[in-house]
């Protein structure tokens, strides 16, 4: 047995403890700039999103049915055709990718005539970055990576555990 594969579970919680920091780093920069109304690019500033995405990988029925393999079974009273298909789903989940973009949400318009950045109507244009939102994103993140902890730390007790079998 590869030893990659004992620590499998434990390589999927790192990514997703990595993709709740990027969504957390995101939050905390949205937060900051809530009240940029010119970037480097001239615009207010645009509120950044992480989204996830499952990394798949193979199954061991997918290997199987790669190879053109059946199982057959050793009593024909298990199940009445005698062959059965290894299953449908050739990959499995095997962590988590992340990747953050801008949101395009069209941005706020404040009444200020004294602001530099007013239009000619005395209206300027803020950040599309709402607290309310970013509050409940982040209780979010922070819910997942304690799951994730939760999850490191009962692999590493299993791990522990079965070295004292």
């Amino acid at each position: 047995m590869k030893i990659d594969r004992l620590f499998a579970g434990l390589n999927i919680s790192a990514m997703g403890l990595s993709a709740q920091r990027k969504r957390m780093d995101a939050i905390a920069t949205n937060m900051a700039n809530i009240e940029t109304t010119r970037t480097e690019n001239g615009e207010p500033y645009r509120r950044k999103v992480v989204a996830f995405a499952a990394t798949t990988g193979k199954t061991f029925g997918g290997i199987l049915q790669s190879i053109g393999g059946r199982l057959a079974t050793t009593n024909t009273r298990h199940f009445e055709t005698g062959l059965v298909p290894v299953g449908t789903s050739s990959s499995t989940p095997t962590g988590v990718e992340s990747r953050e973009s801008t949101d395009d949400a069209p941005f706020r318009l404040t009444y200020d005539p004294s602001h530099p950045d007013a239009d000619a109507n005395g209206y300027v244009r803020m950040p599309n970055v709402n607290v309310v939102t970013e509050m409940v994103d982040m209780i979010s993140a922070t819910r997942a990576y304690e799951a994730n902890v939760t999850v490191v730390n009962g692999q590493k007790q299993m791990s522990r555990d079965a070295l004292e079998i």
